[in-house]
């Protein structure tokens, strides 16, 4: 009896501080997630009222800037004068179109061209990341081309292609396909090889390992290349409209600009802003669907 008391004096003197119950561990932990997503949603709420001040202030300013007129309204319309020139443009369009086409013909060109970047380009990114081989065979294409900014070869598209949808497709197809490859390349040769080798431990084949381990891991930084590739396309699809086209958000605000429509060229620009806004957010809710797990680690 007195040994065993000896017992586990010592071992309390050898660890001052014993493991807690389970059920105060479990307590402890729901405490502390409850009080991280309570301070997540403060943190997004402070984020959003700071947001909103942001456009009060810009809005705030672009009012008294036209209100006291310290640049004349032909060049800087007032909120008023741009309101009424985006009502009258959904009612009556602008040289014949509407403008929900001009944006659809936009979005046409874009989407359909991102769609053909992601189911190729992602593609060979993995297959280059995975084989070192084939990463030789396409790299010195993408290299050569990848840094010449695409307007420089729009007019061979053109000489090639028309003026037409067919050379703005290609042109920003082009634009999207670096910026992907690159991000589902890198992406692979990112995975821990501990994971590989854990799967194939377990009796994984080739095909299990690639499904189950190296593909949802490339999955953030894939996500990552598609935004980033959306910001190339999309200011890709304006400049190329500014330059050849005959419909479009980009073709209107230059067209808006031979005759000093201010008013129409800043509702385009406005279009622009929150198309790109949106566009960001719709990959951002598809990230957070697919990769849920991005950031709680």
């Amino acid at each position: 009896m007195m040994n065993d008391t000896s017992k586990n004096i010592e071992e309390n003197l050898h660890n001052p501080h014993p493991n807690p119950p389970k059920e105060i561990q479990v307590n402890n932990q729901s405490t502390l997630t409850s009080r991280s997503k309570s301070k997540r949603k403060r943190t997004r709420g402070m984020e959003t009222m700071i947001k909103g001040l942001s456009v009060i202030v810009i809005l705030s300013l672009w009012y008294l800037v036209t209100k006291l007129e310290l640049v004349s309204p032909t060049l800087f319309p007032s909120p008023a004068l741009t309101w009424a020139a985006f009502t009258d443009l959904l009612t009556n369009g602008y040289k014949g179109i509407m403008l929900w086409e001009h944006w659809g013909h936009s979005m046409f060109r874009m989407l359909l061209a991102f769609l053909l970047a992601v189911v190729t380009a992602i593609p060979l990114g993995l297959w280059s990341g995975y084989s070192s081989k084939f990463q030789a065979a396409l790299d010195p294409l993408v290299e050569f081309y990848r840094p010449i900014p695409p307007l420089a070869y729009y007019t061979l598209l053109i000489l090639w292609f028309g003026i037409g949808d067919m050379s703005k497709i290609v042109l920003l197809y082009l634009a999207a396909f670096p910026p992907m490859y690159i991000a589902a390349m890198s992406a692979v040769r990112g995975v821990l090889e501990d994971q590989i080798h854990s799967a194939q431990c377990l009796g994984a084949s080739k095909g299990q390992v690639f499904r189950y381990v190296i593909f949802p891991s490339c999955l953030p930084s894939i996500f990552t290349g598609l935004r980033t590739a959306t910001g190339f396309t999309y200011t890709t699809l304006v400049a190329s409209e500014i330059v050849a086209a005959v419909n479009g958000i980009g073709w209107m605000v230059l067209d808006a600009s031979k005759f000093l429509r201010s008013d129409i060229m800043l509702v385009g620009i406005i279009i622009m802003g929150f198309t790109g806004i949106f566009l960001d957010w719709l990959i951002r809710v598809a990230e957070r669907k697919a990769v849920p797990w991005k950031g709680k680690g």
